[in-house]
């Protein structure tokens, strides 16, 4: 089996985050070396999107979110991919470099762009995320989580997760479509 190429530079969090990507894909990367990025860092990542473009693929906790939070504000246009929590896990800690090769592979295959070009349906409004659960519920969180992997975004808080669905431009029809998955699973289980 060959090994898949990423042309866009892939922005991760440290050596081991690197490592792990390399046994999944032939990538560039650059390490943001923690969640205090620096002007260098950023600089670096402007760079990288102007010449080839960047994924965003950082460990699916509160330091990863924030460090895809600040790139995003600072660079316009970048993709994102996300792992989900249970697929970057050891015994007692979660990142990239705990992930599968497999399980990589898939999160930089199913990348999203933010504010991208693709028109899409009507977002969701905040009274529609609430009717449907995502907050106030005793299992809103477990249902965020779920969808959340069934769409490949990330797991977020309640306006984390809101807001995210806004940025990258995930309409009601799409939505709905993830929900209705989530639902039969849930039902068949």
């Amino acid at each position: 089996m060959s090994i898949p190429t990423i042309k866009e530079i892939i922005v991760v969090e440290g050596r081991n985050d690197t490592v792990a990507v390399r046994r999944a894909v032939i990538a560039d990367t650059i390490e943001t070396r923690g969640s205090a990025i620096g002007d260098r860092v950023l600089a670096e990542i402007r760079r990288a999107q102007a010449k080839r473009g960047v994924i965003v693929f950082t460990d699916p906790d509160y330091a990863g979110e924030r460090i895809r939070r600040i790139i995003s504000e600072e660079v316009p246009g970048v993709k994102h991919a996300f792992l989900p929590q249970d697929k970057a896990k050891s015994k007692h800690k979660i990142g990239i470099e705990h992930a599968s090769p497999e399980a990589i592979v898939q999160a930089l295959f199913g990348v999203r762009t933010e504010g991208g070009e693709i028109p899409c349906d009507p977002p969701i409004s905040w009274e529609d995320y609430l009717h449907l659960g995502f907050a106030g519920q005793s299992d809103s969180g477990w249902f965020r989580q779920k969808v959340a992997d069934e769409l490949g975004i990330g797991y977020g808080n309640a306006k984390q997760f809101y807001r995210r669905l806004q940025v990258l431009r995930i309409g009601k029809e799409e939505l709905y479509r993830a929900i209705e998955r989530v639902r039969k699973d849930a039902t068949d289980e």
